[in-house]
């Protein structure tokens, strides 16, 4: 201040002595002018005094407002630490197909200036920045010639904002227009022009430049509305991109102004020609080039699938990781068997309307890796509710976002397999007999099987076999195969229920619990279960014993291609080879299962060698099929979700249909494979190893002191005196 102080008394006296000087007067008149030189001189005092304090408080106001602005002024390194939010991408198997992008309020996806043909680097200099390659930042001429006008039309018809200004305010600034947010504006570009190349800058702005709704970068819009990467537009196309950043919601090709768009489109092609005369031809062509826009719809394919898989993103990474971060997410799904699913299940499904089954669920798994290959949730995600104005949860027989795949129902004889197996694995054989008879198992209750409600009030238990009948002794293989219901009961009586669902947690069902409430009706289906856990649980089967647990996820790579998660294949032995080997040579025996189903049912596949089990539930209420080969395993429920019973038609007619239709479909596509045929196993106990049982229980050879033994002996007894009477064939 000082220093100030003595520069202007400096000025001040330098004037004074020039312009006024004292000895230069003749006497006479000396007096005169000595006061005109007084007062002229404490005048321009005043003035040199009075411009210093105007010119000292500019100052120091300037200096007050610069440092305002200052202190809050965004970090231009945001650019260079890669904080732009980018959404997450799910894609199929092949990395190829978005099945879903998750986003925030900014849907982008970063590329690098490499991927952005050049002349599209050219139409957005020509059109917004034409000095871009030679200012610092802020281009003087232009705010002058913005100015003159603006002054001469007394509005603003002409901006003068570089490319730099215009990346600074879409990404740190508002749009409003101030005093401060303009020299916040200023400054930073010109930091950023000093701290980064033209190339750096050009590239942030073409992936931060927003282009209307939720969408910004040019890689989105590309593919929001071309359905094309940005490397493969064409260069009217590129105009139309260009076009846009003018006022995006104004020219949206969605919106009322389509015709304002495309003329723009034309000028700035104009332009680039005018600038370019080498362009010439290449502009023509694009002018009359026709534009075809993508339907403006969200964008979502395999919807059950793609939420299952969002479901556990949202639980690992949080929502805002996954709308900022930039992930791209690489699933197992085939997206052409996911299409065919699709399509079989909704076909089929429409056709079945006649017999009151309105929804269904489909899911196919690869046994050999685990890997999820198709999920399709119900029947049509993006359908309507029935019966219409019915409330979604409580009273739809079509509930089309509820993903069935994943809801717990009951499995019918779907769930026979896993009793069998367990039997095996603890000496049973194939071969062993059973006897299927009318067969009272409420202790409580008489033992003809005659009564419907026992002591105490107990309700009775003698399940009946589909066909109403019963045959006598049969193998376990052919009661499997048949699936026969009397003894697959007395199986897991046998075996012991609670063995049994310690036995299958293994297999990957969680939702049976050890100590539950089930009864024996639990091998026909009695407990509930999910068909994408009972899908897995059957590729245990189809793999040989060993499981490959569930696996929908190949890898995860944060926004620079890190990979930050990737699942690999792993086995774990579950049975022994021998036993999947017998349940599957049961499963695909053809003609064991043939006096039930016939030798031409939905479960027999001419020209491959597939296993398959069907199960359907009391009061018809639910319709399983779940069947494989050693490299496709496919799992379809078909019923209503708010669990009302359809027309009495057996699984095997209608899951079945839709899961030949699949398997056959799909398989041709597939390595072709057959099971390993099982060893012919002996025991050395002739009762297990196929023996004839007599006139007897198997009780009768194992255990006399079970409880359960006088009445199975009953049943036998009540067969055979029926037979020998020649009672009708429906009671056995």
């Amino acid at each position: 201040m000082v220093r100030f102080c003595g520069i202007i008394y400096c000025i001040e006296k330098y004037l004074s002595l020039t312009f006024f000087p004292e000895g230069k007067k003749v006497r006479g008149k000396k007096i005169v002018a000595k006061k005109k030189f007084n007062k002229q001189k404490n005048l321009l005092k005043i003035i040199f005094q009075n411009g210093a304090i105007f010119f000292l408080t500019f100052f120091v106001l300037g200096l007050c407002f610069f440092i305002y602005v200052v202190k809050d002024l965004p970090r231009p390194e945001k650019f260079s630490e890669g904080v732009v939010a980018q959404s997450t991408k799910i894609y199929d198997r092949e990395g190829k197909i978005i099945l879903y992008e998750i986003s925030g309020p900014e849907k982008r996806t970063i590329v690098p200036l490499s991927e952005v043909p050049d002349f599209l680097k050219e139409l957005v200099i020509v059109t917004e920045d034409k000095s871009f390659l030679k200012h610092r930042g802020i281009d003087i001429m232009a705010i002058f010639r913005a100015i003159f006008y603006d002054l001469k039309f007394q509005k603003p018809v002409q901006g003068a904002s570089t490319i730099t200004q215009q990346l600074i305010r879409s990404y740190f600034l508002t749009q409003k227009k101030t005093l401060e947010r303009k020299t916040k504006e200023i400054i930073l570009s010109i930091e950023i022009e000093r701290r980064h190349s033209k190339d750096q800058i050009l590239e942030w702005y073409l992936n931060l430049i927003p282009f209307g709704s939720n969408i910004y970068g040019v890689e989105e819009a590309s593919k929001s509305f071309f359905g094309k990467h940005i490397s493969d537009i064409s260069l009217a196309e590129g105009a139309i991109l260009i076009a846009l950043i003018k006022s995006p919601s104004y020219l949206s090709p969605y919106g009322s102004h389509k015709n304002e768009l495309l003329e723009r489109k034309n000028y700035i092609l104009d332009r680039m020609a005018a600038l370019n005369n080498s362009k010439q031809e290449e502009v023509s062509i694009a002018k009359k080039e026709e534009i075809n826009f993508q339907p403006n719809i969200t964008s979502i394919k395999a919807p059950h699938f793609v939420f299952y898989v969002k479901n556990y993103l949202e639980k690992k990474y949080g929502q805002d990781s996954l709308s900022e971060k930039g992930l791209k997410v690489y699933t197992t799904l085939d997206y052409k068997i996911q299409e065919s699913a699709e399509k079989i299940l909704e076909k089929n499904l429409e056709e079945m309307k006649n017999y009151g089954v309105y929804n269904g669920g489909l899911v196919a798994l690869q046994p050999k890796t685990g890997e999820i290959l198709a999920m399709v949730g119900s029947k049509n995600y993006f359908g309507e509710p029935y019966p219409k104005n019915c409330h979604a949860g409580l009273n739809c027989k079509f509930d089309p976002e509820v993903n069935v795949v994943t809801a717990i129902r009951q499995p019918g004889s779907a769930f026979k397999p896993f009793v069998y197996a367990f039997a095996f694995l603890k000496g049973y054989t194939p071969q062993t007999l059973l006897w299927d008879v009318k067969t009272e198992f409420n202790l409580a209750c008489s033992p003809d099987a005659e009564q419907e409600i026992g002591t105490y009030n107990t309700k009775c238990y003698h399940p009946k076999n589909y066909d109403g009948k019963f045959v006598g002794p049969i193998s376990l293989r052919s009661a499997l195969a048949q699936s026969r219901n009397v003894p697959s009961v007395k199986l897991l009586y046998l075996v012991g229920i609670n063995n049994v669902l310690s036995f299958i947690k293994d297999f990957g069902i969680t939702t049976l619990k050890e100590n539950g409430d089930y009864g024996l009706s639990l091998v026909l289906g009695g407990g509930g279960v999910k068909l994408l856990e009972m899908v897995e649980a059957y590729s245990v089967f189809a793999n040989d014993g060993t499981k490959s647990p569930l696996k929908f996820i190949t890898k995860i790579e944060d926004s620079k291609g890190n990979i930050i998660e990737e699942t690999k294949t792993s086995q774990i032995k579950i049975i022994p080879s021998w036993v999947a080997q017998e349940i599957n040579d049961i499963l695909s025996d053809n003609e064991a299962r043939a006096p039930i189903f016939g030798r031409n049912s939905a479960l027999y596949l001419e020209n491959y060698k597939t296993a398959a089990k069907t199960g359907t539930t009391q009061n018809y209420k639910d319709g399983w099929i779940i069947g494989y080969s050693p490299f496709l395993v496919a799992g379809i429920w078909v019923g209503n979700n708010d669990n009302s019973s359809f027309a009495e038609k057996p699984a095997a007619l209608l899951a079945g249909i839709i899961w030949k239709n699949f398997m056959e479909n799909t398989l041709q596509n597939l390595p072709k494979e057959d099971f390993v045929s099982p060893k012919k196993r002996l025991t050395g106990n002739p009762i297990l190893d196929g023996g004839s049982l007599g006139e007897h229980s198997i009780f009768y050879y194992l255990n006399q002191n079970d409880p359960q033994y006088s009445f199975w002996e009953k049943g036998v007894k009540n067969f055979l005196e029926k037979k020998e009477s020649g009672s009708p064939e429906s009671l056995f």
